[in-house]
């Protein structure tokens, strides 16, 4: 039986794969194995989702199995899932359950959960919770059963939280946002606003059908236009529920997770807060990466796909940066999970206070060429498994030598597997990945 948890919560087509009884189920089944039990501790969770059209109905079943297992429950409504994670700890929650599917199409959506101070929770917790699926318990009754109420004030309290982080102020910065028409279509310009950048907002009129829809993170086209139509100083594009953060420089380029993190990480060192001169990046980050930080006398400690396995490293180290090529950026003094807004008023800070583009700061991270190659799979076991993969990918590590790397990673929210190639020119990435990933897709 497959893992019910991917790498970022439960995710799947809304009403069918993810059903109402399923996310009924799961957040009775998280309350309680979060909830420790005690008779004079009444359990408090958030809840809060992105704009799609199911996440209403997803919303009603979660506070259902919630208050069913005798938790209180604080509706946040629409906002980010870094917001959340904030308000679970600010509320001083229990739990906190997030209703999204991150960048995926409108017709999927997710349950994303968070421990007491709003942390990610580690595979092993997540497994208790899939097993306490499957038992029976004692539902309480009369004044026993949860109560529902909303979140009053959350939404500044983040706001204020965010502005705080910003050292210098952005007046002069022209930013074009792009919200994905997601969760922060509202919250993302006008913290912009608030402090001091002049923000021109796309992809911010969600209809609960049409979050990343040619927009937003997996779609830099419109950014890239409006950026270079209006002029501005730089485009940050956010995904659905806002924990990524990517950019685009005033001419157009792509400024990428490895490339911002590369940027946030010589601001932190050059301001005395980069612990033990160290980040953390993932298997997918760019080699390019890793030879700019050295260059600059900076650490690079690598982790599993995954902001949450990022956390734990950050965590387990006691490091203050790390992040994703996706654009997961993770601030550890400030945050506890990634945080688009969080980064991109990082990077605009780094820009406020060096007096330089972004094209001029992304410039100390000189890219390898890289492929990267969805291929749609029906067992991605199977592929893992599989000798005749496994010699392809050797004999391509063969050639490309030092110089190069080939990493295939199943996908832990699609039935896809990821064949990623870096190599010396983007001619011999562009045929190595295409040879493996037809390896794979018959596999």
């Amino acid at each position: 039986m497959a893992r019910l948890f991917g790498t970022d919560g439960v995710r799947g087509l809304a009403n069918a794969d993810l059903s109402p009884e399923l996310a009924t189920a799961v957040a009775a089944a998280a309350a309680r194995v979060l909830v420790e039990t005690d008779a004079s501790h009444r359990p408090i969770a958030v809840v809060g989702r992105d704009p799609r059209a199911s996440g209403e109905m997803l919303e009603a079943a979660v506070v259902a199995g919630l208050t069913s297992a005798g938790a209180d429950v604080l509706l946040a409504g629409i906002l980010p899932t870094p917001a959340l994670a904030f308000l679970t700890g600010c509320a001083g929650a229990d739990v906190g359950i997030m209703l999204s599917a991150s960048h995926n199409p409108m017709p999927d959506n997710g349950i994303k959960l968070f421990a007491r101070g709003g942390h990610k929770l580690p595979d092993i917790v997540e497994d208790h919770i899939e097993a306490t699926l499957r038992t029976t318990f004692t539902r309480p009754t009369g004044a026993q059963i949860g109560r529902v109420r909303p979140l009053a004030g959350g939404h500044e309290r983040y706001v204020q939280h965010l502005l705080s982080t910003v050292a210098n102020p952005l007046d002069g910065i022209r930013v074009v946002v792009d919200c994905a028409h997601g969760a922060a279509y509202a919250m993302a310009p006008e913290t912009y606003r608030r402090a001091g950048a002049e923000v021109t907002a796309i992809g911010a009129e969600p209809d609960g059908l049409n979050i990343n829809d040619g927009c937003g993170s997996s779609h830099l086209g419109p950014l890239i236009h409006t950026v270079i139509a209006t002029g501005a100083d730089l485009g940050i594009a956010h995904d659905g529920d806002a924990d990524r953060c990517l950019a685009v420089d005033r001419a157009g380029n792509v400024v990428d997770g490895d490339a911002i993190l590369a940027v946030c990480a010589l601001a932190l060192r050059d301001g005395g807060r980069l612990r033990e001169n160290t980040v953390v990046a993932t298997v997918m980050s760019n080699l390019g990466l890793h030879h700019a930080m050295r260059a600059q006398g900076i650490s690079v400690h690598t982790t599993p796909v995954g902001d949450r396995y990022v956390l734990e490293q950050l965590n387990r180290e006691d490091l203050s940066l790390g992040g994703e090529q996706s654009g997961h950026m993770i601030f550890r003094e400030h945050a506890t999970t990634g945080d688009g807004l969080l980064t991109a008023l990082q990077l605009m800070d780094r820009m406020a206070g060096s007096s330089r583009t972004l094209g001029e700061l992304a410039a100390v991270m000189e890219r390898l060429p890289q492929v990267l190659i969805n291929v749609k799979v029906s067992d991605k076991l199977a592929v893992a498994s599989s000798e005749e993969v496994a010699e392809a990918v050797n004999s391509a590590q063969d050639e490309l030598g030092d110089s190069g790397r080939i990493l295939l990673r199943p996908s832990g929210t699609e039935h896809l597997v990821r064949v990623m190639v870096e190599a010396p020119t983007q001619e011999q990435a562009e045929a190595i990945a295409t040879k493996l990933a037809e390896i794979v897709a018959v596999a």
